[in-house]
């Protein structure tokens, strides 16, 4: 770091399984990063916990190994972000952690976003057709947090009795790093209900919602337990305190920004790369999808006017790009399925120690042994023309919104060859390009002009996953400069925390870059095409299973 230079941002990211940090210069170029894993309880099928004590740890050990790895100094920090998972935090009024648990454990008191321990109670909140729902893409998903409160409140009333505050794990980070109980727009109005657009776009609860479905004793107290200070994107929660300091290896009275969730911090660090030549504005926004792919998959994009696009979440009032609508869409499953797929095959035990021993991923071995396959095909994903998948295992995020769905496969043979295994991961990928493929068109269908895909993420490190992507949806596959983009997003709003940037948008487009473009093969169109009528006829086959068995 120079004499002349605003110093260095760090951003702090926690995903489902690790805590990661990132130090970035003011360009956006990520001079050294960590990781550190963080433990998962599931006490019973559908029920996934976490604790906020592990979590804090893991950012600790993660922050001291990114500044190491660095070469720089905590002094060095001028600002500093968190983002995380949209997972459930539960504390008690001196802050000690709350079991959110069956197995009464207080430090389990963290549900994990993916748990779906309340799939009733969020058909029973759909169920009321409330006006609050328009803004969910018309169901909310048990994925959100008000289905789960809900279940707390009727499984577990001493949990939900006991709980002075209930966060998002993004604003517990933040909470925790400053003693500043404030919580993001971006985690309010994506998981909370919080509607951004009232209120002269500072926001509000609806209190008939609240009171509706049974949780009306939350906005009690002007909403204390869940957020009664709700702050925009780019502002500054507060300056960390001595004691976080000292659990993190930093120095204390480091700006610290408002939090974000973990995929959204990813397409504040995806959207603001442009081409040689290319001029980002709202307009040109509104033709670019940011994919952020790793255990599930998160498709974001920006509009200036609202879009209400059923099956798909939102739209959020500045939940993302402040002054501009997010609309989310979401696969529950990707990166899990892809594993799962492999992992219980019966020649997975072996595909991997060939893969170790030659000291390449499984992902890379498969891939050379399609390569292999398709021989000189100018269209080797037609290697699955009688193979096909249903990705619907952890049922629909988007664009059904069907947590009940379930994953198929047609076109089995009676084999347990790693070809076979081969072909398999490949019809995988291609049914989750074929979903992605299905969010971008009912988006495009609600007004949006979608043309370019912008990814991160850890399925993106696999190019069989972006060729597939390509080809499936048509769309350009712009890859970032940065490839942790979610980190990097992060580090953007710690700039702007910082005051080095006058907006998240300008941050976005200084801190960010592309570094290389995957344009769809035209020859594979036709072949995709028809995959994409397979893919949707699946769904109503399974449908009409179903009424067949009722």
């Amino acid at each position: 770091m120079t004499a002349a230079s605003p110093g260095y941002y760090l951003g702090v990211d926690v995903g489902t399984g690790s805590a990661r940090a990132g130090v970035f210069d003011a360009s956006g170029v990520m001079l050294g990063n960590h990781s550190e894993a963080i433990a998962t309880f599931r006490p019973a099928e559908d029920f996934v916990e976490q604790s906020s004590q592990d979590i804090w740890r893991a950012c600790g050990v993660a922050i001291r190994g990114a500044l190491s790895t660095a070469g720089s100094k905590p002094e060095q920090i001028a600002g500093m972000a968190f983002d995380a998972t949209c997972s459930l935090v539960a504390l008690a009024s001196d802050d000690s952690p709350v079991t959110v648990s069956p197995t009464g454990l207080n430090e389990q008191n963290v549900i994990v976003w993916m748990d779906h321990r309340a799939l009733a109670q969020a058909a029973a909140i759909n169920q009321t057709k409330h006006e609050v729902l328009r803004y969910v893409g018309g169901s909310i998903s048990p994925e959100m947090e008000t289905p789960k409160l809900l279940w707390l409140k009727q499984h577990l009333p001493e949990s939900f009795a006991k709980t002075a505050r209930f966060l998002d794990l993004p604003d517990f980070l933040s909470y925790r790093a400053t003693g500043n109980d404030s919580r993001s727009h971006c985690t309010t109005v994506c998981k909370w209900t919080y509607l951004g657009h009232e209120n002269d776009g500072r926001g509000a609860w609806s209190r008939s919602f609240f009171e509706q479905i049974g949780l009306g004793e939350l906005l009690e107290d002007n909403a204390r337990r869940i957020g009664s200070n709700v702050r925009p994107l780019g502002e500054r929660v507060g300056l960390l305190s001595e004691r976080s300091a000292r659990e993190l290896g930093l120095v204390p009275g480091i700006p610290v920004g408002v939090s974000v969730i973990d995929a959204h911090a990813g397409g504040i660090g995806l959207l603001g790369g442009a081409l040689p030549g290319e001029t980002l504005d709202e307009s040109s926004l509104e033709t670019r999808l940011s994919l952020i792919g790793g255990t599930s998959s998160c498709h974001m994009a920006v509009s200036r006017e609202a879009r209400w696009v059923n099956g798909v979440w939102g739209p959020y009032y500045s939940a993302m790009i402040p002054g501009m609508w997010l609309t989310e869409g979401g696969q529950s499953a990707t990166g899990a399925l892809i594993d799962h797929v492999l992992e219980s095959h019966a020649r997975y035990a072996e595909i991997s120690s060939l893969a170790q021993a030659r000291s390449i991923s499984v992902y890379a071995l498969l891939n050379e042994r399609l390569g292999e396959l398709s021989g000189a095909s100018v269209t080797p994903g037609t290697l699955t023309r009688d193979l096909h998948v249903l990705p619907d295992h952890h049922g629909n995020r988007s664009p059904r919104a069907d947590p009940s769905l379930r994953g198929m496969i047609s076109g089995l043979k009676l084999s347990a060859s790693i070809d076979s295994l081969a072909l398999e991961y490949l019809a995988t990928i291609q049914a989750i390009a074929h979903g992605t493929r299905h969010i971008i068109d009912t988006m495009n269908a609600h007004g949006y002009l979608i043309s370019t895909v912008i990814a991160t993420g850890g399925d993106s490190k696999n190019p069989l996953f972006l060729r597939e992507h390509a080809d499936a949806t048509g769309a350009r596959i712009l890859l970032p400069r940065e490839p942790e983009a979610v980190l990097l997003g992060s580090a953007m709003l710690a700039a702007r925390a910082a005051g080095h940037f006058r907006s998240v948008v300008e941050a976005m487009t200084r801190m960010s870059a592309v570094s290389s473009v995957i344009e769809p093969n035209p020859a594979a169109r036709a072949f995709h095409d028809k995959k994409q009528r397979v893919f949707l006829r699946m769904h109503d086959d399974q449908l009409a299973y179903r009424r067949e068995m009722a």
